[in-house]
């Protein structure tokens, strides 16, 4: 017996069904999203307070504690959400993979900008901010498409913008002193990632 082939109708509402079960899931898994956007925010902050209160360049190490402290408690929330089986879609794939992606390529990134330091004595850590503004929001410009959510469509936007007049700035000469720029950096992370989660979560409680 022949297998029926699917009309287009009924093709695009199984793929509506998937987008729809991905993005129920995502919005009752939007504490992720904070504690990243939470995390960057709170290790910038004290990364900025330190440099201004020490002057001691130091302190910049601090910034790996984000990577640390992000994965490890990101695979402990994503273990703890996995609780409830469900079937697993090709969007939650595509999601997955995209941020495997964003995270792999950010730590490689890191790795290539001590390995500049130590062995070369080049300081390109602000290679670092760049790419976090570049890659970050595309990954969540990508997920509010393919997710049909304007609010980390927007937030992404916004990340983008920043991290496109980064670059700029940075091909211009200009230098990214803590006190001026760090503050554009933390609005940024809360465009994206604290302001997203907060509007899921509040979707997935009127759900």
């Amino acid at each position: 017996m022949e297998d029926r082939k699917l009309t287009e109708k009924e093709s695009l509402e199984i793929i509506t069904s998937m987008i729809a079960r991905t993005k129920e899931r995502y919005i009752g898994n939007a504490n992720i999203l904070l504690m990243w956007g939470y995390l960057v925010v709170l290790t910038t902050i004290a990364v900025w307070i330190l440099l201004d209160v020490t002057h001691n360049n130091a302190w910049n190490w601090l910034w790996f504690a984000i990577p640390v402290v992000g994965f490890t408690a990101g695979s402990v929330m994503k273990k703890n959400h996995r609780g409830r089986k469900t079937v697993k879609t090709y969007s939650d794939r595509v999601t997955s993979k995209l941020w495997t992606i964003v995270g792999v390529s950010e730590i490689v990134v890191a790795i290539l900008c001590l390995l500049m330091q130590c062995f070369a004595d080049v300081n390109c850590w602000s290679a670092m901010l760049v790419y976090s503004l570049l890659v970050v929001p595309c990954a969540e410009i990508a997920q509010g498409i393919l997710l049909r959510e304007n609010s980390l469509f927007f937030g992404g936007l916004v990340g983008l913008t920043v991290g496109v007049i980064t670059l700029c700035l940075i091909a211009g000469g200009i230098v990214l002193y803590a006190n001026w720029y760090l503050p554009i950096f933390i609005m940024a992370f809360v465009a994206m990632m604290i302001i997203p989660g907060h509007i899921l979560n509040h979707k997935a409680k009127n759900q």
